[in-house]
């Protein structure tokens, strides 16, 4: 556990001081687009250390290791850096784990309310859910990237309609597939990594279901 939380420390560190240089260097030079991403990239890598004090939801150094990381890497190296450009299949690799990870969200939540005995729901309406909140955030994201490029002329939908719907066709088929795992999961099954994934949660938020059978 220590070598995670120094881990951790460590990814978040470098991460912030490079958006911090970032950050500055965008003001020397003028480039207030590329300001706007850098900070917005800053600004979100905190998002794990607001959950845990706004709303008492302790996340796991693994999740906020990955969080952290998936946000600098989309943000900052595929936007401020233009990986998005120089490498065709970074679009597709951030929309398929954005959107796993999205889908898993929107299961951890619904199925905390469920253990917590405030919603009651079946399994599939759970994973119904999950599909849902991934496809929802997916969407929006698709009209940030729209709103960018009529507003900044930035370019982050290549080409077009052809760019949006082949993203969400791809957030659409990850999605899928984590509500999929998250049903098996309610039903008894045994996904390794799911699993785990949800028992590192449960130890660092045990407030949250207190409900639940040990």
């Amino acid at each position: 556990k220590r070598f995670v939380e120094r881990l951790h420390f460590v990814i978040t560190s470098i991460i912030r001081i490079s958006l911090i240089i970032a950050i500055i260097y965008s003001i020397i030079q003028g480039n207030w687009g590329a300001l706007f991403l850098a900070l917005l990239t800053f600004i979100l890598t905190w998002l794990p250390a607001l959950l845990r004090r706004n709303w008492k939801i302790t996340l796991p150094h693994e999740f906020e290791i990955i969080i952290v990381l998936f946000i600098f890497s989309s943000l900052f190296l595929g936007e401020f850096i233009d990986f998005y450009q120089k490498y065709w299949w970074w679009d597709i690799f951030h929309h398929s784990f954005g959107s796993l990870a999205l889908g898993f969200i929107g299961f951890v939540i619904l199925y905390t309310l469920f253990e917590e005995k405030i919603v009651y729901a079946k399994p599939i309406t759970i994973s119904i859910f999950s599909f849902c909140f991934a496809l929802s955030i997916g969407a929006i994201w698709e009209i940030f990237e729209f709103a960018m490029d009529s507003f900044f002329n930035w370019g982050m939908q290549a080409s077009g309609l052809v760019d949006t719907m082949w993203d969400l066709i791809i957030d659409s088929i990850s999605a899928i597939f984590t509500s999929f795992i998250g049903y098996l999961y309610l039903k008894g099954g045994k996904v390794r990594i799911f699993n785990r994934l949800i028992m590192l949660f449960i130890k660092e938020n045990p407030r949250l279901f207190n409900n639940k059978k040990k």
